[in-house]
């Protein structure tokens, strides 16, 4: 979905002879993903981006695996995660497949160091902090609300405001984009689509750093972390364009669809990528039928897992759900709203909930991490208490 942004100083031709005032050359770079066929942008460092000092020990940060086949519904107190100072430390996957890892931070600290994903574009949605996402190509504020996208292979820093920091991260193997109904031939976001480009925010104030001494950047690739030192500053970039680029969008500027009868889960899809969607379920009139069942009705999740991550507000299909929850339901199983859930529905008029919804089409690993943080017999919540006897 990313549309054309050029900032700072660029020659009036790709691949040209252009000079600092230095008389030095800028050092272009193509940076994109998916070879030369995806999303790119060009920047211009004054510096070579290849200065490499040192190369550290490189350790693992590979999920371990609980659970490798489940069918059964679970639920996480994600709240329950332990806060860390470091950020890389305080990233924590719970579910994996071969398409995606999704995981939970609670990170104390602004990052001192530089970080890269090498493997996976980034969606961080902002539970609970504010800060900056610093990047070569600007800065981009974030805060309660915000889905950050950052591309594979982009350098960043993430500077908290907050020492409370809660996060939601989902690494994707393939670009992460906007759906395509929503787009038009040309990339262009439909007058259809509950959100357009005037709700996106790019980076901004470019800053060039023409330092030399010792940058250290942790690159992920493979489940490792490769400490790399460089001898100039990651983010000496005088100017770039293009299409590869982070971006925030908040969730507050999701514009939710409605209907006269309830509506299915897909008109709250908000982004995709290989075998997934991302969802935002966010305050919104109900169905307007009179005799409309706003809550959704029982359905079989048959070809996807489906998590639901909980946010703020009162969920109307569910009971006893409380912020930063997670719930797990497998592909091969029904469900729906729990017990009360309908009746209590009807006749109501709109809703305050707001959650994250990730569709994973092929079933998730979980791991170790996630069963400490599991929520015991969630399986059994849709049974009202006189049939458990």
């Amino acid at each position: 979905m990313p549309f054309y942004q050029k900032h700072g100083t660029i020659p009036t031709k790709r691949h040209v002879v252009s000079r600092q005032s230095n008389g030095n050359l800028y050092h272009e770079e193509l940076v994109g993903t998916e070879g030369f066929a995806g999303m790119s942008s060009l920047v211009y460092h004054l510096h070579p981006p290849t200065m490499v000092k040192e190369m550290g020990e490189a350790y693992s940060v590979k999920p371990k695996i609980a659970v490798s086949e489940n069918l059964k519904c679970l639920s996480f107190a994600g709240f329950q995660l332990k806060p860390e100072a470091d950020y890389i430390k305080s990233r924590k996957t719970l579910f994996v497949n071969n398409d995606m890892h999704i995981g939970l931070a609670a990170p104390k600290n602004s990052t001192p160091y530089f970080f890269k994903n090498a493997d996976a574009d980034e969606m961080i949605f902002i539970h609970v902090g504010k800060g900056t996402l610093k990047t070569m190509y600007g800065k981009i504020e974030f805060e309660y609300g915000d889905y950050l996208i950052i591309p594979r292979g982009t350098v960043y820093q993430l500077d908290f405001a907050t020492e409370e920091n809660k996060l939601l991260i989902v690494e994707s193997f393939s670009p992460i984009t906007t759906p395509k109904r929503y787009r038009n031939q040309y990339g262009q976001l439909l007058e259809h689509s509950p959100f357009c480009e005037r709700d996106i925010k790019t980076p901004q104030a470019l800053d060039t750093f023409d330092t030399k001494g010792e940058f250290l950047v942790n690159i992920k690739k493979q489940g490792n972390i490769y400490p790399y030192t460089y001898a100039t500053h990651p983010f000496d970039v005088a100017g770039w364009d293009g299409y590869h680029y982070p971006y925030a969008f908040s969730i507050f500027n999701f514009e939710p669809i409605t209907g006269r009868i309830h509506m299915p889960p897909p008109i709250h899809q908000t982004f995709e990528g290989n075998n997934f969607v991302i969802c935002s379920f966010v305050p919104r009139m109900y169905d307007y039928h009179p005799d409309a069942i706003p809550a959704p009705y029982h359905h079989s999740n048959i070809d996807s897992d489906e998590l639901l991550y909980y946010v703020d507000g009162d969920f109307m299909s569910r009971n006893d759900i409380q912020k930063g929850q997670i719930t797990l339901h497998p592909g091969g199983l029904p469900h729906g709203p729990h017990p009360g859930a309908i009746e209590r529905s009807i006749g109501k008029k709109e809703t305050n909930e707001l959650a994250v919804m990730i569709d994973p089409f092929k079933p998730v690993m979980i791991t170790e991490e996630a069963l400490g943080l599991e929520i015991k017999d969630y399986y059994k919540s849709w049974v009202n208490q006189e049939m458990l006897g």
